[in-house]
């Protein structure tokens, strides 16, 4: 990879099916469940998830793929994009496109602990 080459950066437009909920455009939190992105996010951190925030390579996002709502880092590889967990006890899944993003990670955070809080933008 090129470092002085910028990565690919794409707006993420806002979805019906979250622009119809309460969240619209606006930022949420979700809790993480799991281990798939330790070790950066352990179970039980709060993240905060922007729906029409820009993804790019690297980018922590939320999608809905397979049927189901996933937390994965977004990572371009030759032409294609790929969810990829951070555990290497998982696979990482395949999309045709970003359509299946619906929302970018921009800061975590620790119940309880204020101090404990890092931005991802």
């Amino acid at each position: 990879m090129d470092a002085t080459r910028p990565s690919a950066i794409v707006s993420i437009p806002v979805v019906s099916e979250l622009a119809g909920s309460c969240t619209g455009a606006e930022p949420f939190a979700l809790m993480v469940l799991g281990d798939s992105m330790l070790p950066e996010f352990e179970e039980g951190d709060v993240v905060v998830i922007e729906p029409g925030g820009v993804a790019g390579d690297g980018s922590f996002v939320l999608a809905f793929h397979n049927d189901e709502w996933i937390f994965r880092q977004l990572v371009r590889s030759a032409a294609r994009w790929l969810l990829r967990p951070l555990n290497p006890s998982y696979a990482e899944q395949e999309i045709a496109d970003l359509e299946p993003v619906r929302g970018v990670i921009i800061q975590k955070s620790k119940p309880g602990r204020r101090r404990a809080m890092k931005r991802y933008v």
